[in-house]
């Protein structure tokens, strides 16, 4: 029963730190250099590996599709279907999973250390909201980086379908793109988007409120950064889930 009280207070604890610090990114002063600093280090520091790894994803899933396809002379189908399971699924997830371990790892040791270093307790003592300045710059930046990364990580990964199905399988291009045409969707996009938007949110909140919260010197820091990382993407990936089957619903 204790357990049961300490996790439930625990949540309490979160959810009025995600509120506080939500809410906090409408209150002036906007300070806009602090927004854009936050914001090119979780969107444009995280582009090379978003296309690393997209256009990777995106040949492995194709060639993997043809596989399974060829069998049933329904190759042609590899690259709306690649299309749809990356804008819809893939995109949104792989990029929140590894924004989360570049960036929110980042933003739970920044914080912890400056927790650990009395450097928020002297931001308070100055009169200056610590989550006003240091925590909703950086879930802001979450909130939009990750949908524009999303959509690069979509449009490369398809691309990258493009180039084993024509270069390596020997497809027509003008099937393959002329498929993509007939069976994917915009709403494939928007959903995936809508996903990242959540994603983006989830991760920085979360692995914000590690590190500010974080205490017991360097091991603590180190302990909350790795704690922030680890609850960030078995949260996503949950979320993925009951997402896609809301967004089902909606439909």
């Amino acid at each position: 029963m204790s357990a049961l009280f300490y996790f439930v207070f625990k949540m309490g604890v979160f959810f009025k730190f995600c509120k506080k610090s939500i809410l906090n990114i409408f209150v002036k002063p906007f300070r806009l250099e602090n927004y854009f600093e936050h914001f090119e280090f979780v969107a444009n520091q995280s582009l090379s590996i978003i296309l690393l790894t997209g256009i990777f994803t995106g040949m492995a899933l194709a060639h993997q599709m043809y596989l399974g396809f060829i069998r049933f002379n329904a190759a042609d189908l590899v690259g709306p279907l690649v299309a749809v399971g990356v804008a819809r699924e893939l995109g949104p997830v792989l990029t929140g999973l590894i924004v989360s371990a570049r960036a929110g790892g980042a933003m739970a040791a920044r914080l912890g250390s400056m927790r650990v270093t009395t450097q928020i307790d002297a931001l308070e003592v100055m009169g200056v909201r610590p989550l006003h300045f240091l925590v909703s710059p950086r879930v802001l930046a979450g909130f939009l980086g990750l949908p524009i990364l999303c959509a690069v990580f979509d449009l490369i990964a398809i691309m990258g379908a493009y180039v084993i199905c024509i270069g390596l399988l020997s497809l027509d291009p003008a099937v393959f793109w002329q498929q993509i045409q007939n069976i994917f969707k915009m709403s494939d996009v928007y959903e995936g988007l809508f996903k990242s938007f959540i994603f983006g949110g989830t991760f920085s909140l979360i692995c914000c409120y590690k590190g500010y919260f974080a205490k017991g010197g360097a091991k603590g820091v180190g302990d909350s950064t790795n704690l922030g990382i680890v609850y960030s993407m078995v949260t996503i990936i949950i979320m993925d889930f009951f997402l896609s089957n809301l967004i089902k619903l909606v439909r």
